[in-house]
């Protein structure tokens, strides 16, 4: 299939994602189904003198893989992935799902043991090189939408390809106003939640590192989180989905831990001790993406929305918090999923998911669509 579109996509993934230079090296690693978009990719580096290589990848093998693994084997892909990323400039990754439930029988310890081993690649892949990360369109991904394909495929284009320097340039006065910020209140139903962000950087999220995209990103003191939050969207981790989750937190510490599945839940917050601890706090913005969908690529970009992430924080975000966990979960604020307010330093900031105050009205959705 021939979709000029596509060719719009990898352009602005080699050109405005990843600012890739004259004979820099791209490392393009995706899932076999996305070959429409990875030719699409090697025909734009070559029209751009970018040096492409390419490494596919089937989830099932890797599920087969990553089941049976030993840990001296996940040390040695560590080391090979380590001389790898030292001989490239950028990396693209696409995720072409078809099963979301493909690495559900994998064990937990199987992806502790494979998360710590592969640490410092992942590290040094993130901290030194230029990537970005997508998905791909499959049957199973607009299964989970609740799509069609044809409408799903279409939306997808339609939501990775918006004005993403528009965006950029209205999320500057967000950026400023959170880096002038000491406390954080959120509340909503089941929700009384504080925390402070002073000092901590604020970053601008606007289609280098994700697609789609459209957040800022802070971290909260690490032991200042108090109260309760409740997620009010699927929460998705390593082929699990986990319903109705709420944390509660005392001293930064996530001291209880319900769901639909609360002995799993509360496995993965057992992780290491940074997994009970808070990394990330951060408000999303894109306006072509309302509702959820299990997949926190798209969900965590939700216009109206908030994410709070047990476990390990940003290098440019950092709280001192680290973990083999990053586990995004969002609550959506906008009137239709139960309303919530968010405040800073107690003024109302976003009232059922718009923004209330003037310096930040033109990043509610009317006005970044425009």
């Amino acid at each position: 299939m021939h979709d000029p579109r596509l060719k719009k996509l990898a352009y602005q993934l080699l050109t405005h994602s990843l600012a890739m230079k004259e004979n820099e090296k791209v490392l393009i690693s995706g899932s076999t189904n996305a070959k429409p978009l990875i030719k699409e990719l090697i025909k734009a580096a070559y029209d751009l003198n970018v040096l492409p290589y390419v490494d596919l990848r089937d989830d099932e093998i890797n599920r087969l893989f990553v089941t049976g693994a030993k840990k001296e084997q996940i040390q040695l892909i560590n080391k090979w992935n380590l001389h790898k990323y030292q001989d490239i400039d950028a990396f693209v990754q696409i995720v072409g799902e078809e099963n979301d439930s493909e690495f559900i029988d994998v064990p937990q310890e199987q992806f502790r043991m494979s998360g710590k081993e592969m640490k410092a690649s992942q590290d040094f892949l993130v901290d030194k090189r230029k990537w970005v990360l997508l998905n791909y369109p499959t049957n199973g991904f607009a299964q989970k939408a609740r799509m069609s394909y044809e409408r799903f495929y279409d939306y997808f284009i339609d939501v990775c390809t918006i004005d993403y320097a528009k965006m950029e340039k209205a999320q500057g006065a967000l950026k400023d106003m959170m880096e002038k910020t000491d406390k954080v209140h959120i509340t909503g139903q089941g929700t009384d939640l504080t925390f402070s962000i002073k000092d901590i950087p604020a970053v601008i999220c606007a289609g280098e590192y994700n697609i789609p995209d459209g957040e800022v990103y802070t971290a909260p003191i690490k032991n200042s989180v108090n109260g309760t939050i409740k997620f009010n969207t699927p929460c998705p981790y390593q082929g699990n989905v986990f319903h109705d989750v709420a944390l509660t937190f005392k001293d930064g510490k996530i001291v209880a831990a319900t769901a639909d599945k609360p002995d799993q839940l509360n496995k993965i917050l057992d992780t290491d001790e940074g997994a009970r601890y808070v990394g990330e706090f951060a408000i999303g913005l894109n306006p072509k993406v309302t509702d959820p969908m299990g997949d926190i690529l798209f969900d965590e970009k939700i216009a109206g929305s908030l994410h709070f992430t047990p476990g390990a924080a940003y290098d440019d975000a950092d709280n001192g918090n680290d973990s083999a966990v990053h586990w995004d979960m969002v609550l959506i604020q906008r009137q239709e999923y139960g309303g919530g307010q968010l405040y800073f330093d107690d003024v109302l900031i976003r009232d059922n998911g718009i923004f209330v105050v003037d310096a930040l009205k033109q990043l509610n959705p009317e006005n970044l669509m425009k």
